[in-house]
């Protein structure tokens, strides 16, 4: 499979663009452990055309994590233009069009899955950003905006006229944010139609390496994008199998790469939401008390002594198991 020139081999897995998740942190865990390729949290082309500050430090990438991947979302073409060659100085391999985002302050401004409701103004942006930068462009999306409009398999094509070189497709419509079950049929016709040439990407409820190897032999997709599973759990991509005590010490040193990265209040804040949604954890009794006191902690000794507090009960578990 390629992305422009860029070659991943066979069955890669990506970690999809997530708001206050994929830091540059959790990407270079992510990517040590087996992502082919990573994305940034997603751009607001508004905010950063504005040179709203906190949206200009999204655009940190590094060569350790590459090949690393910029999201945008907005709803005004000019802007999106603009957005994408100031996102193009900073030299991300691919720059991703954000169509997919069902949140409500994003959709419900007409951006993100708002323009599965203005297809033409959504093929105007795609168009008009591919002409205007060389980095290649890509796109996520979902099925529709509701069960009554799925408009993938027409949409896929339009899209890749754009001139687009990768599509990403969630297995829901807007209208089902996250709820109920990923829908991969349709992503698998598109896959299947022969009029399609470029890259699909699959994304939606795949949990592990097992469920991926399954999409990919069911569906014939050329990636499988990974999202939420990998909260708390950066080593979701490998193909070795980790202990526990190597899975903690992946965690521990999450945290320590957001301080060191950051501040030791930002760092806490970027790492303590993966803490507590990690899959480690979820067997200890009375998880809900610990969960809390992750999410209170402010000092990382404080936080480290939590996550040593849980190694301990997680081993005598093992041992008793």
């Amino acid at each position: 499979m390629k992305i422009g020139d860029i070659a991943f081999g066979d069955h890669p897995l990506f970690l999809a663009p997530m708001e206050d998740v994929t830091d540059i942190g959790f990407r270079h865990l992510c990517k040590r452990y087996g992502a082919a390729m990573v994305y940034t949290e997603f751009v607001s082309a508004e905010a950063l055309v504005r040179d709203v500050k906190t949206t200009v430090r999204k655009l940190t990438i590094s060569d350790e994590e590459r090949p690393v991947g910029i999201q945008l979302y907005g709803r005004d073409v000019p802007q999106m233009v603009e957005a994408a060659k100031i996102v193009e100085q900073v030299g991300p391999d691919v720059i991703d069009l954000n169509f997919g985002c069902p949140v409500k302050k994003v959709a419900g401004k007409g951006a993100g899955s708002g323009m599965l409701k203005n297809i033409p103004l959504l093929l105007a942006i795609t168009r008009e950003v591919v002409k205007a930068v060389h980095t290649p462009v890509t796109v996520k999306t979902r099925l529709g905006w509701d069960c009554e409009h799925i408009i993938i398999e027409e949409l896929a094509e339009q899209l890749q006229d754009c001139g687009i070189q990768a599509l990403t497709i969630h297995g829901r419509t807007r209208s089902q944010m996250y709820t109920g079950t990923a829908d991969w049929e349709p992503i698998g016709r598109v896959k299947a139609n022969p009029r399609i040439q470029i890259p699909i990407i699959g994304n939606g409820d795949i949990h592990s390496r097992q469920e991926a190897d399954d999409a990919f032999r069911r569906y014939g997709v050329d990636a499988v994008m990974i999202g939420r599973a990998t909260f708390g759990c950066p080593w979701l991509f490998s193909a070795e199998p980790l202990t526990t005590d190597q899975k903690i010490d992946i965690l521990e040193e999450q945290l320590r790469i957001n301080v060191e990265r950051t501040d030791e209040r930002r760092g806490i804040l970027h790492t303590r939401r993966h803490l507590a949604a990690s899959p480690l954890f979820k067997g200890i009794p009375d998880f809900r008390q610990t969960r809390i006191a992750m999410l209170r902690a402010e000092r990382v000794d404080d936080l480290m002594d939590i996550i040593e507090s849980c190694r301990d009960i997680v081993r005598t578990h093992e041992q008793m198991d």
